[in-house]
């Protein structure tokens, strides 16, 4: 059986995805691997495909039961024989499991770490006498101390070289930097490994964050976007998310907590009313989610700042699995960044203390963007990544700028006569004019002490980012940052220099993904139909079948089996299954309502190029600007500053609806691109600096957004 036979028999799907194939064929092979995969984006494939085609066993290491259970259910319902070991199992039953082992029944075996080589559990010798043909290590980021989930079990494996020295090992991981993807291959011992980083970009879920000031009631209006669908919402502390629960019960949404501190027994409950849909939302702190597959859980919310990167990527992953549009939103605060500092840091170790800071800061730093949140996350996994991604909340907004230089020069000024040698908070407390008793009194006879009191302390904080962002302050030292002049400082004090900052922000409604008209009831009777197979066979309704399949069948109407096996995620096994109650479902309701198969418009899947956006307010100015008007007439008619009609301008050159030339002389083009290719176009003021006083700032961002179209093409 080839690879492709495999893939479409026990898994329905008729294509790779990522690097899958590529992965597939180094471990058959019988070679090492470190594979890096987004959430959602098919890590398991590429060791459960190898495990049918090769003759033997494939042990897979995985950190969670509920992982286990998960994938060996899922597994089982495609026709792949697959068990697990763990302490959640009778006697009996772990008995029965390994008398089929002998037997060389099972394909799978999914076993926490401990259970190799701890004294009580120790398999290692068990599993030598057994054909292994294969190691999959699940969650590998887990066996670094610099990874965001170091779990001190996972050292353990590093004796699985030694006792398999000529097995292939396959490491899988959503999430690694680069230092925890060297501390994976070092502790793990693989011999030659070749890495695979498959690209990071979940290009179906829109990225947002918003300040955390009532919250919940900004939450209460978000949810109010899905009432039917499931979403995890991530808070800090356990007590928080069991008074969040609560007070979503009460404003009759169906959720339930989800912590450590829970007894086993009511987060089993819990975890399995979730995965079955009996209840729609789960407030968990972020012990709960890892390796959960839930295909349909269309929005993470965090209220709480994560700690990092790593983990606020993974967590919001698990949104949109099925590859249908999801949403991922986060509750920023400065409050929560200086909380989490304490945590950041690791008692007797320095080294370590100082990465955590590191995250926290990146993390902070996220939050804090007026420039592209995916291309910045892609950034972090070091993929390169387009400034306009048309779908987080900082692509889709107009910013509305002021003259911002006497705010700046208070700022500067401060910082100046403090010497330097403070942070943020009492930079800010200075300016406010605070009566805390940490502002020492030397201080407050300054003539700063208080000159910024009509600002408030939220507003501050975003002008200070904003300065830094600018290049006229920098924050420098770990762990507790101050802030510093910059060479550009003394031009803004000395008032030879403007500055611009940003007054308020509107977002603007999100496009969501093309979606080809489907038949709405149809869709409720496929659920329906899953739902009673789901639970005659006693496994979460998305194990049967994905909402993405659903949907598919409900678009395209089949009305055969040879027509359902064209329906991605309808395999051979399933098919043979449960293709007959689903294609009877679908005859029934096409006869009802006199309606035949659509299965001819069905084509192969193409990449999409990138759609135009339309959003009212830019359409608004572009139509303005065709009508004959300049930029400062459409400024004053639509009351708008002239950098923000400026960038609804670029908006639709970048888009190729307007010419690059109507804004920029043709002779002034190639001097503007030089420069641009020369210093980077990330930040506009320094080009100008280059180009001098007959480059504009209007022809400069023209032939920026000119160029990035031109690298999308």
């Amino acid at each position: 059986m080839t690879t492709a036979e495999a893939l479409h028999k026990y898994f329905g799907y008729r294509e790779f995805r990522h690097e899958q194939e590529a992965i597939i064929s180094h471990v058959l092979n019988q070679k090492d691997a470190l594979v890096l995969m987004p959430t959602g984006g098919g890590k398991s494939i590429c060791y459960q495909l190898p495990a049918v085609i090769m003759p033997g066993l494939t042990v897979v290491i995985s950190p969670l039961i509920a992982l286990m259970k998960d994938q060996v259910d899922a597994l089982n319902i495609n026709g792949i024989k697959a068990a697990f070991l763990n302490s959640s199992q009778a006697d009996n039953e772990q008995r029965e499991i390994i008398k089929q082992l002998k037997a060389n029944e099972i394909k799978l075996l999914y076993l926490a770490p401990e259970r190799l080589f701890s004294a009580e559990n120790k398999l290692i010798d068990f599993l030598k006498t057994l054909h292994v043909s294969l190691i999959a290590i699940d969650e590998a980021h887990c066996i670094s101390h610099w990874g965001h989930d170091f779990r001190p079990e996972y050292l353990m494996l590093a004796g699985l070289k030694t006792a398999f020295p000529t097995l292939p090992v396959i490491a899988l991981t959503a999430t690694a930097d680069q230092i925890t993807r060297k501390d994976i291959l070092d502790k793990l011992q693989l011999h030659h490994p070749a890495q695979f980083v498959s690209s990071f970009d979940r290009k179906n879920i829109y990225y947002q964050v918003s300040p955390k000031k009532k919250s919940f009631d900004q939450l209460l209006k978000f949810l109010d976007q899905y009432p039917q669908d499931s979403g995890i919402i991530y808070c800090l502390s356990r007590q928080s998310t069991e008074k969040l629960a609560e007070d979503l019960r009460n404003e009759g949404f169906s959720a339930k907590a989800y912590h450590a501190g829970l007894d086993k027994k009511t987060k089993d409950q819990n975890q399995e009313a979730f995965l079955r849909d009996e209840v729609k939302i789960m407030v968990a702190t972020i012990a709960f989610g890892m390796g959960i597959n839930k295909s349909n859980v269309r929005f993470v919310v965090h209220m709480d700042l994560p700690k990092n990167i790593e983990g606020y990527y993974q967590e919001t992953g698990r949104a949109g699995r099925d590859g249908l549009p999801s949403n991922a939103l986060l509750f920023y605060s400065y409050g929560d960044a200086l909380k989490l500092q304490g945590f950041a840091r690791v008692e007797g170790n320095e080294a370590q203390s100082q990465i955590m800071l590191k995250k926290l800061d990146d993390m902070v730093r996220f939050c804090q963007l007026q420039t592209c949140r995916r291309q910045f996350l892609l950034q972090y996994f070091d993929e390169k990544a387009a400034p306009d991604c048309g779908a987080c909340d900082v692509c889709l907004s107009d910013f509305e700028k002021i003259d911002g230089t006497t705010i700046a020069q208070k700022a500067l000024s401060a910082v100046a006569r403090l010497n330097e040698s403070f942070g943020v908070t009492y930079v800010i407390d200075l300016l406010r004019g605070s009566q805390n008793e940490k502002i020492r009194e030397q201080h407050k006879q300054l003539k700063t002490y208080g000159i910024g009191a009509d600002i408030s302390k939220a507003d501050w904080q975003q002008y200070i980012r904003e300065l830094i962002a600018q290049d006229y302050l920098q924050s420098v030292g770990d762990p507790y940052p101050i802030l510093k002049l910059t060479t550009k400082s003394e031009h803004v004090l000395k008032g030879k220099q403007n500055v611009q900052l940003t007054q308020s922000q509107t977002i603007h409604q999100k496009q969501t993904a093309e979606i080809i008209p489907y038949e709405a009831g149809l869709l409720i009777e496929l659920k329906a139909t899953r739902l009673a197979i789901a639970t005659r066979e006693d496994v979460p309704a998305y194990i049967i079948l994905s909402d993405a399949t659903l949907l598919e069948m409900a678009t395209y109407l089949p009305q055969n089996i040879a027509e359902l096996k064209q329906i991605s995620g309808f395999g051979d096994v399933k098919i043979e299954r449960y293709g007959k109650p689903f294609e009877q479902t679908i005859k029934a309701y096409c006869m009802h309502h006199q309606l035949t198969s659509r299965i001819g418009q069905k084509s192969p899947k193409r990449e999409r190029k990138p759609k135009t956006i339309r959003i009212g307010t830019q359409t608004e100015t572009y139509n303005l600007y065709k009508a004959g008007m300049n930029i400062t007439e459409i400024a004053t008619v639509r009351s708008l500053s002239p950098m923000t009609i400026e960038s609804h301008l670029c908006r639709f050159i970048q888009t190729g609806e307007l010419d690059v030339f109507e804004l920029v002389p043709n002779a002034k083009l190639p001097a503007i691109k030089d420069a641009a290719e020369s210093y980077g176009y990330e930040k506009i003021a320094p080009l100008k600096e280059v180009l001098g006083d007959n480059y504009s700032y209007t022809e400069i961002k023209a032939v920026i957004a000119w160029m990035q179209r031109a690298a999308v093409i």
